[in-house]
């Protein structure tokens, strides 16, 4: 009885895996706000203390790394916007 019900989820699991792989090559793309998840994630953990103390300087290096990208994107996409508008409005008065 208990070879039949493991066979049954190796079967299954099987039957799923090309689903997973298939879904995994189409979508390889990491965008911001995955990064800004991921920064989350790495605070969260950190306060929950799920590092230990000789890896905090690692983890953290890797963080203001992250948080020093994110705040660069964000004001490159600011400047990109407020660029925009202000070719848009010099459109609309000629």
């Amino acid at each position: 009885m208990a070879k039949a019900k493991k066979e049954e989820v190796v079967v299954e699991q099987a039957e799923t895996a090309p689903e997973l792989e298939a879904t995994a090559q189409e979508d390889t793309s990491i965008s911001l706000n995955d990064l800004q998840v991921l920064a989350n994630i790495v605070d969260l953990a950190t306060q929950r203390g799920a590092f230990r103390g000789n890896e905090l300087s690692q983890v953290g290096a890797v963080f203001d790394k992250l948080s020093t990208f994110l705040a660069q994107v964000a004001a490159a996409q600011a400047e990109q916007a407020d660029g925009d508008e202000a070719s848009e409005e010099g459109t609309e008065e000629a």
